[in-house]
């Protein structure tokens, strides 16, 4: 049966309140990670305007605007699967359901989301993708938008066979693989699992697992950058807490994690709402319970271990110098794993969603990069 995208109503409750505790994940840790990160705050936040213009021009202009009245319209009436130029459709892949919004012809880029997002944080690259040649297709990752919500499946090699997977069911023996994130983890995965099917990598706000694994083991600065995702840990609480008062906490986060130009009021709404979705808050921080409760066990080592096999895609690195999640010079160093050739990006002024912040600019990057890699 088609999976229920209509977010539910909020039901605040005592959890929903402030955290008396103070410790790591609480209501104010939009603000502790803001301050240890040393980035940026959320003065001058733009009221419902793009803080760039969409390269897809006055058609992209309509689909936002389209998707903007959508939201405004309240929960009731807003679907994942918002309409646009793009197609929506579900593939089968990896023992699961996953939706995708699909643009254009020619090579294929899959564009892969990180957390709070879903495939409409590629809104901007979709309509850049496919004017300029390519087939692109924004992914909802396994527990997330459209996509399946499976009861287990969360670790890293089993999300990066999802992204594999979905490569095959597009009917395609490679992909230019773009992931932010979370989703920028996965591709630094996938790339090491799957090397034929990968021909380009970029990799956004995201550093090489291992130099993520080290970091959180020994940077206290990094640590606390995390602290949201420390605060996931506990059993249960962090759900009923990112969904209460209309997931009003994922819009703290967002705020708190761009740089100079603000995510507009429409998107992060839609965030808001898409976290609503039953079983999406839950689903969506399992790969970071994982992550965090692996570092000692046999299964975490061993996925260190195999993280050591060098990439031999070439490789586009980008991050935002105002990051306050993903540290730059956690991120920094990532060329090491990679035998291929590599590209470090800085960009100045820039927080944890470049493509949402600076799209044009990051679309620029990202074409010339797959540009000299398509064959």
């Amino acid at each position: 049966m088609p999976l229920d995208q209509k977010p539910l109503p909020a039901q605040p409750s005592a959890d929903s309140g402030p955290d008396r505790t103070g410790g790591p994940g609480s209501v104010d840790e939009a603000d502790s990670v803001d301050e240890a990160g040393g980035a940026a705050g959320t003065a001058g936040v733009p009221d419902g305007t793009e803080s760039a213009e969409d390269p897809g021009a006055a058609e992209g202009a309509t689909v936002l605007a389209g998707h903007d009245a959508a939201v405004a319209a309240g929960p009731a009436d807003w679907d994942i699967r918002q309409p646009g130029p793009w197609t929506h459709r579900d593939l089968a892949a990896n023992g699961a359901r996953f939706h995708i919004a699909e643009l254009g012809e020619g090579p294929l880029v899959l564009l892969v989301h990180g957390w709070p997002e879903y495939w409409w944080a590629w809104r901007h690259q979709l309509t850049a993708l496919a004017a300029a040649g390519y087939r692109a297709v924004a992914l909802d990752l396994r527990g997330i938008g459209g996509s399946d919500r499976t009861p287990r499946g969360y670790d890293p090699g089993n999300l990066a066979l999802d992204i594999t997977g979905v490569i095959r069911s597009l009917g395609e023996r490679r992909a230019h693989l773009v992931g932010h994130a979370s989703g920028g983890t996965l591709s630094w995965v996938a790339a090491v699992m799957r090397p034929s099917v990968i021909q380009s990598l970029t990799v956004v706000s995201a550093a090489h697992p291992r130099d993520l694994r080290r970091a959180l083991l020994t940077d206290r600065r990094q640590i606390a950058a995390f602290d949201h995702v420390l605060g996931f840990q506990r059993p249960w609480i962090p759900e009923r807490r990112l969904v209460a008062d209309d997931a009003a906490l994922v819009g703290r986060y967002l705020d708190a994690w761009t740089g100079r130009n603000q995510l507009d009021r429409t998107s992060v709404a839609a965030y808001r709402q898409a976290i609503q979705i039953p079983s999406t808050a839950h689903c969506s921080i399992e790969p970071y319970r994982w992550l965090l409760r692996s570092m000692a066990r046999p299964d975490g080592i061993q996925f260190a271990r195999r993280m050591k096999k060098p990439i031999t895609a070439p490789t586009l690195h980008i991050q935002g110098a105002a990051d306050p999640v993903l540290l730059s010079h956690t991120a920094l160093g990532g060329g090491e794993y990679v035998a291929a050739p590599y590209r470090w990006r800085l960009m100045p002024g820039v927080g944890h969603f470049p493509h949402e912040e600076a799209p044009e600019q990051f679309t620029a990057e990202l074409l010339d990069w797959i540009g000299r890699h398509k064959d």
